[in-house]
């Protein structure tokens, strides 16, 4: 019997084509048009859904949570052994993520993109979709979640993010190294997460704001945002998660009304930790009622407070733990 395949598009540089000398004009091709294009595996068999044709970059949380209602509406079949879902390269990293922390099934999601067109010479179009849907339903794999499948390797969707604007290799893991390999249409696989952390979303995802740190700066944006409808703040902080002193008033005014804000580190390892004393560090930070972040990217850690904010669970220091 076959594998069944549900092969979800939503646009991006894979479904591009060009409409003038140098520019392409993003989700232009159709999931079906996308699917004849490629030599799919002959084994399997893909059933094509569209569900919407954007740049990753008009992708919001409306989407996301439009994207997981199309794939729970999938894997409602029995007999669907995986789910691949063709994205934009610029924000997938924040939509696989977020369908890693909402759906539970244990069966595997696949998130894939391109660096290139269908046309360009080169494109990795055709291998990377080709790939994703081997590692979809190749059972080794089953209980892992949700991975992004780049280039031939297989990545975590937690630590998986684009590391380049234009290279073929253009998604990595630091830290954390990738769950395996595709060669030729084969899957090997060299480590797995052991923790799934999965979460109820109850109706809209609320905003949060992410803020860059850097030096000397002020609490105007943290006024700002404060005085928005934000209900959660991301600082990007430096090394173990140091912000200017300068900050640190108008932070702590957003945490008295109500707005959780968490700590991360710009650091592409390691964890927010308080190591100092001074005004500015994490240690102070915390006092002011921050929480630490762990080694949650900003916009990774965007996503987990505004799935945790939507669940309804209590937002503690163990949040950020998993």
């Amino acid at each position: 019997m076959k594998k069944r395949v549900s092969l979800i598009t939503t646009g991006g540089t894979i479904a591009s084509k060009e409409i003038s000398k140098g520019l392409l004009k993003s989700g232009a091709i159709s999931g079906k048009e996308l699917a004849a294009l490629c030599q799919l595996p002959e084994e399997i068999e893909v059933k094509v859904i569209d569900v919407f044709q954007l740049p990753s970059m008009h992708i919001g949380f409306s989407e996301m949570l439009q994207l997981q209602n199309a794939i729970k509406a999938e894997l409602e079949d029995e007999t669907v052994d995986g789910v691949v879902v063709t994205h934009g390269t610029d924000t997938l990293e924040e939509t696989a993520y977020f369908l890693d922390l909402t759906i539970a099934d244990s069966r595997t999601i696949v998130v894939t993109g391109s660096q290139r067109s269908p046309d360009d010479v080169g494109t990795d179009v055709y291998s990377n979709l080709r790939n994703s849907i081997y590692v979809s339903v190749d059972e080794i794999l089953k209980g892992v979640g949700t991975v992004v499948v780049f280039n031939e390797r297989i990545y975590t969707a937690k630590y998986v993010k684009k590391v380049h604007s234009s290279n073929l290799q253009g998604f990595d893991s630091f830290g954390h190294g990738y769950l395996g390999i595709i060669d030729n249409d084969k899957v090997s696989i060299y480590q797995k997460p052991i923790n799934r952390d999965v979460h109820k979303v109850t109706g809209d995802l609320p905003r949060v704001d992410i803020v860059k740190c850097y030096s000397g700066q002020d609490g105007k944006i943290i006024e700002l945002l404060a005085s928005s409808d934000t209900k959660g703040i991301i600082l990007e902080a430096a090394g173990r998660g140091q912000v200017s002193p300068y900050m640190v008033s108008a932070i702590a005014e957003a945490v008295k009304k109500g707005i959780v804000v968490v700590l991360t580190t710009s650091a592409e390892e390691g964890n927010a930790y308080p190591s100092y004393g001074y005004p500015g560090s994490a240690h102070d930070l915390i006092l002011n009622g921050v929480l630490l972040g762990s080694d949650y990217d900003s916009k990774k850690a965007r996503i987990k407070l505004a799935v945790a904010l939507s669940s309804g669970k209590n937002i503690d220091v163990n949040t950020f733990i998993k």
